[in-house]
């Protein structure tokens, strides 16, 4: 990972790796609201206690601008600095308050774990543990290339001209999955609209790159969805694998999107055996009053072989029988070419997935739209 450096221009200028510049971003978008800047040491440490900032508002993460060692040194409050980073991001910051950080409290306090297999944990203890805090001014975010709406103020105005008063939000960072999508479309039977809302910050080297994901949602929302009630949006964010805090996070700031509803699964934002299955959910639900958001919860689905169908845990009896696959061995699946069932994958959303692991061209989403 690239970490921030100064290089000589009329300002100090501090380059900011991928996770920062997105996070730069939202930090000016509103998507970190009522968070507006990188914390300083009294709102970091607050957080890391009690989950909320200095002002009493609830936040569970994190916020910060790490930086090596010489631009720490070398940077004091009261200067002005010059931020760049990916896709022609760049913005100045009045550096306000410069602080170390304990990465293995850190770690505690939001992974629950000092355990380098996490990959949210291995990713923190790589960074610097200087950091600094500050206000950002002329903000020009960085160029994704996706048409998709991004920002808080983008989505809301769509919500308002169609005239949805209520909106299920769902997260992911993975394909759509025939599971999924009978999850969503039984939040699409409970709301006026539901906004598919994937994460496409950087993520796992092993999860499936947010371009090719994009790919799929809308090969799957235009072929069998209703799209004037469905909207697909981008969320910037990087994915922390934080588990529990990491889900309330996502539910704060889909709130900053307009989400009146926000699906949480079953160890939503964990990875491996970090957490506890209902963990998540029950954080969630414990501050969703305060946040003004409702949960969507919902009993596992799957592929049955014996109903036939995709089934519920709630109503079908026979879930030790379900069809799954591991993400490692839908992977090799994709790059060897063989067969997704199609009770699992839908069969365009295989081929978009098996042609990219297989390094060929691929029309298939414009074909099964069109069919």
């Amino acid at each position: 990972m690239r970490h921030s450096s100064v290089k000589r221009h009329e300002l100090p200028v501090i380059w900011l790796d991928d996770i920062r510049t997105w996070d730069a971003s939202c930090l000016d978008q509103g998507v970190y609201a009522p968070l507006t800047r990188f914390m300083g040491q009294e709102d970091y440490e607050a957080v890391l206690e009690s989950m909320r900032l200095t002002s009493g508002a609830l936040w569970p993460l994190p916020i910060v601008l790490p930086v090596a060692g010489d631009v720490y040194t070398k940077i004091e409050p009261g200067m002005t600095v010059r931020l760049q980073g990916i896709g022609g991001f760049s913005a100045h910051m009045t550096v306000e308050d410069k602080f170390r950080r304990n990465l293995a409290r850190e770690a505690e306090q939001v992974y629950g774990t000092l355990d380098r297999s996490h990959p949210g944990v291995d990713r923190l203890f790589k960074e610097p543990d200087g950091v600094l805090s500050g206000s950002l001014k002329d903000v020009r975010v960085p160029d994704t290339g996706y048409p998709e709406p991004h920002w808080p103020h983008e989505v809301r105005q769509i919500l308002k001209e169609r005239g949805f008063r209520s909106v299920a939000f769902f997260q992911t960072r993975n394909p759509l999955h025939r599971a999924h999508e009978a999850l969503q479309k039984t939040a699409l039977e409970m709301v006026d609209a539901l906004v598919l809302h994937p994460l496409v910050g950087p993520t796992k080297a092993d999860d499936v790159p947010a371009p090719l994901r994009m790919k799929t949602y809308r090969q799957v929302l235009d072929t069998y969805f209703p799209r004037d009630r469905v909207i697909l949006a981008v969320f910037p964010p990087a994915m922390r694998y934080a588990g529990p805090k990491e889900a309330l996070f996502h539910a704060i700031t889909r709130k900053n999107y307009g989400a009146t509803h926000f699906v949480v699964g079953r160890d939503a934002a964990g990875v491996g055996n970090f957490y506890l299955p209902d963990q998540a959910l029950n954080l969630v639900e414990s501050h969703a009053r305060e946040i003004g958001i409702t949960p969507l919860t919902f009993h596992s689905f799957g592929y049955c072989p014996v109903c036939e169908s995709i089934a519920s845990a709630r109503s079908c009896p026979h879930h030790d029988q379900w069809w799954s696959l591991s993400g490692t061995e839908l992977r090799r699946r994709l790059r060897l070419g063989i067969e997704v069932p199609p009770q699992i994958l839908r069969p365009g959303v295989a081929r978009i997935l098996q042609s990219a692991y297989r390094g060929e061209d691929d029309d298939s989403e414009e074909e099964e739209a069109s069919s």
